[in-house]
């Protein structure tokens, strides 16, 4: 890691003890940025849990207001940390803590994924797996209590959400389910694991079990009856999501109508490509064409994991040696099969210590074991380098300049998923997509990004059906789930169980969809603003060094870090 002359600052030090605050009040956050003191318990996940997380950000707000910034990296710090701690308050306000259920980034969820990610090398690992599930069922009634003072105030999700959440768990606690599996194949690294600490973690497996059956019955009895029809959040709170998803304020209807736009061009762009693939081909004869070549297929999970480190590994070290300067320890990405079926693909960063490295897991829908190389290539680019490993792991790299909280919590998803895409565009540009079938693959995700920005504000805002796509659906005239479902189907060439999970995940997680293509098109507008400013000494080799050394931050921050003229 970098070391650096900087001395801490006030500010420094104000950011450091929100990091402190932070790793206590949400030990699986902790555990996700290499914090390991945390890794036997869970967070309290009841009103009176959120009600203490808010005194905290309360009390470290205060401090920051009275902190007067030493340098530059302070004024960046101070901006970007108490926009986010502002906007943490307005969240609480709203009470979205008190529905926060949604089928792939909830409490649902999050309290059984962290377990991935802990060590299981030695004996002394798996105690402290075991401690940590002999905790989940004081977090799930944690939990349960928050959902259930939700239905009291009126505050809950939608039904959709609950029922698929519900056939999760099952799949959680089933007889061949995570948690079963998890323990009975629990095997340290550097020997056999004591038949006493066997059994406790298969006690302590079997808890969890339990606990997580009883979210699924007051899911089922309690909340499912309560919940609303409308999918949809509304115009006031959806600003507020997109705000927090983008560290950005944004016209949601002139995105909406760029959204159109951009779709529509996308659209124009594959059909250009599909024509190069098979002359005279559409795009679902060219997609077609290419599923049926068996030399761009993998088959099974295995070749599948093989061929994404492969290309990764290859990507890091010709980028390395021509386009950017890639740390030693940043080199090192592993990708991986996740343990679950949920249908995602994602990335984890390393540890502060790059004792556990940025990893790209893929968690593949059950019954899903054929996969298209064209498909997929730029989606390893778009999570690995030059997407998120590159811009995550830099950050904690450069920890002799940046604070823990700026190198390992700092930024939103629309800086870090705008980044991702703005990448897959670049390695279009540096010459990584020639073969017309990448590039329609790259499309292919692009174009699905595109139309989940109308979608997400379509259905959130309950916007008129756009005139081109109204022949789909029922011949409702507002988005609604099924006119979204349709329409989705009608933009990607991917598995239907991978249509539904999405579509699904825009519906319960309003604005974080469209962070990605709307995060993309900022990144694009302030290198453009950045290069006009700079006329002929623009250097985009710079532009991007200068850009991640910044770390994690919001998108307005960004902007106001790059073209104000600050340093970092």
């Amino acid at each position: 890691m970098t070391d650096s002359a900087r001395t801490p600052t006030p500010v420094d030090t104000i950011a450091e003890a929100w990091v402190d605050d932070v790793a206590e009040l949400y030990p699986t956050v902790a555990t996700y940025i290499g914090r390991d003191e945390y890794n036997d318990r869970y967070g309290d996940y009841s009103p009176a849990g959120a009600d203490e997380a808010v005194r905290r950000v309360r009390a470290r707000l205060a401090q920051l207001r009275e902190a007067a910034p030493q340098d530059a990296v302070d004024e960046v710090t101070k901006l970007d940390l108490t926009r986010e701690l502002e906007l943490s308050l307005d969240v609480y306000d709203a009470q979205a803590h008190l529905r926060d259920l949604n089928v792939i980034a909830s409490p649902a969820q999050d309290i059984r994924s962290v377990l991935d990610l802990m060590p299981t090398a030695t004996a002394d690992d798996w105690e402290t797996i075991a401690a940590r599930l002999g905790a989940l069922p004081a977090a799930i009634d944690g939990y349960i209590e928050t959902l259930r003072t939700g239905i009291a105030s009126g505050v809950v999700p939608a039904r959709r959400q609950v029922t698929e959440v519900i056939t999760q768990i099952a799949r959680y606690t089933a007889d061949d389910g995570f948690f079963a599996t998890f323990a009975g194949e629990a095997a340290p690294d550097d020997g056999q694991l004591p038949a006493s600490l066997a059994r406790t973690l298969s006690d302590a497996a079997g808890g969890a079990r339990v606990a997580y059956d009883k979210l699924a019955g007051f899911l089922g009895s309690e909340l499912a009856p309560a919940a609303t029809e409308q999918d949809g959040v509304g115009r006031e709170l959806y600003a507020l999501f997109s705000r927090q998803f983008l560290g950005a304020t944004v016209d949601l209807d002139e995105t909406y109508e760029w959204g159109l736009e951009e779709l529509s061009r996308m659209v124009a762009e594959q059909q250009s490509i599909a024509n190069e693939i098979k002359p005279g081909a559409s795009v679902e004869e060219a997609v077609a064409f290419l599923e049926a070549d068996p030399a761009r297929k993998l088959h099974g999970t295995e070749a599948l994991q093989r061929w994404m480190q492969q290309t990764a590994d290859r990507a890091v070290a010709e980028l390395g040696a021509t386009h950017f300067d890639i740390p030693e320890p940043v080199r090192r990405i592993e990708c991986m099969i996740a343990p679950t079926q949920e249908g995602g693909i994602y990335y984890t960063g390393p540890t502060d210590d790059f004792s556990r490295p940025g990893r790209m897991w893929w968690s593949v829908p059950e019954g899903v074991e054929d996969f298209d190389t064209w498909r997929e290539l730029t989606t390893v680019y778009h999570e690995g380098v030059p997407g998120h490993h590159l811009q995550i792991a830099q950050a904690v790299y450069n920890r002799g300049e940046l604070n823990a909280w700026r190198r390992l919590l700092a930024g939103t998803s629309g800086h870090a998923e705008g980044w991702a895409l703005y990448a897959e565009r670049l390695m279009e540009q540096l010459g990584y997509l020639e073969d017309p079938a990448d590039r329609l693959g790259m499309l292919d995700g692009q174009r699905m990004r595109a139309a989940r920005v109308v979608l997400d504000i379509g259905v959130h805002l309950g916007k008129p059906r756009p005139a081109a796509w109204a022949h789909l659906g029922d011949g409702g005239s507002t988005w609604d789930a099924g006119f979204a479902l349709e329409f989705m189907r009608h933009n990607v060439n991917m598995s239907d169980a991978f249509v539904q999970f999405e579509v699904n995940r825009y519906l319960g997680w309003p604005g974080q969809a469209p962070s990605y293509k709307v995060g993309q098109r900022i990144w694009e507008q302030l290198r453009d603003e950045y290069a006009a400013a700079a006329g002929d000494a623009f250097d985009i080799k710079q532009f991007h060094k200068r850009a991640l050394d910044l770390g994690g931050v919001g998108l307005d921050t960004l902007r106001t870090a790059l073209l104000s003229g600050s340093g970092r």
